[in-house]
């Protein structure tokens, strides 16, 4: 594949371009290469600048702060705000695969469920009665969608999930044997809310587990009955969010965090990497630890 730097940078918003832009762009390569094939599009963060002197015959998106080296000649310096952002926004573009939608032989979809339009249906998912499914949804392999669960347009869900199992809620009876509570409330992911592989989301008691718009949520996750997640918050690999907690919108929590149900994690917070969170955690607050303690206050500027 061949892709003119001038199809390119008719995608993104562009500081400056340095070189010649008349070069084409052939592959893609992480700076961390061993090798740099001819005609490789990288992106450079400011920390790493010192690794351009390594390059030839590359096009590498970098900030303004590249400007102040000696660059190569022949090489191509796509200058950007946020080089991340805009190699983000040309591997979308450019380089990544589409699967076309259909609706695989072997998935068992019951009768009831609803799906929207453009919408993949990997092989062996099962999807149970009275679910809808919005539009240009991704479902991929063996993945369970239990009943009445809602699904918004545009979400994704990766392989081996379970969306809208029963919750781990046990009471005593009165021989002092735990017995289940029945979960008869459902499973709500709005619009463009993504999922990982070998997660499991657990439907409420009354009510519904609620994922809003643009939540993103990684690989093996649990996130518990009656849970609500704001906005725009991210839920990273191994995390465990206890029932009933209400997470704000635009969270961060780290990868192996734990959170105690019936808390409340409010907007703009950050929950640090392997934090036991045993009580609520204020607005722009970072916590971090066992148990989790705030070490410092996120600036409202970054936000």
């Amino acid at each position: 594949m061949n892709i003119e730097i001038k199809n390119v940078l008719s995608e993104i918003e562009y500081v400056e371009f340095i070189g010649n832009i008349s070069d084409d762009i052939s592959n893609i390569t992480s700076l961390d290469a061993k090798q740099f094939p001819e005609k490789s599009l990288l992106w450079c963060n400011d920390k790493n600048l010192h690794k351009l002197t390594n390059l030839d015959n590359c096009t590498i998106i970098v900030s303004e702060q590249a400007k102040k080296l000696n660059l190569k000649k022949n090489c191509n310096y796509i200058v950007v705000e946020n080089p991340r952002r805009a190699f983000q926004k040309i591997l979308t573009v450019f380089f990544r695969k589409v699967i076309p939608p259909k609706i695989s032989v072997t998935a068992t979809i019951h009768k009831t469920t609803q799906i929207g339009i453009n919408v993949f249906i990997g092989e062996n998912v099962v999807i149970e009665e009275n679910c809808s499914i919005g539009d240009n949804c991704f479902i991929n392999h063996n993945t369970v969608i239990l009943s009445d669960t809602i699904i918004g347009n545009n979400v994704i869900i990766g392989s081996n999930c379970t969306v809208g199992g029963a919750g781990f809620g046990y009471e005593k009876n009165e021989i002092g044997e735990f017995e289940l509570i029945p979960h008869i409330g459902n499973v709500h992911l709005y619009d463009n809310v993504e999922i990982g592989n070998n997660t499991c989301i657990d439907r409420a008691v009354l009510g519904s587990t609620i994922l809003k718009k643009n939540v993103k949520v990684d690989n093996l996750v649990h996130i518990a009955h009656g849970v609500i997640v704001g906005e725009n918050s991210v839920v990273i690999a191994n995390s465990m969010i206890g029932g009933s907690t209400v997470i704000g919108d635009n969270v961060w929590v780290s990868p192996s965090a734990s959170l105690l149900n019936k808390i409340v994690i409010e907007n703009n917070s950050l929950i640090g990497m392997s934090a036991n969170v045993i009580k609520n955690v204020a607005e722009y607050e970072v916590v971090a630890g066992n148990p989790a303690k705030v070490i410092k206050l996120i600036s409202h500027e970054t936000k």
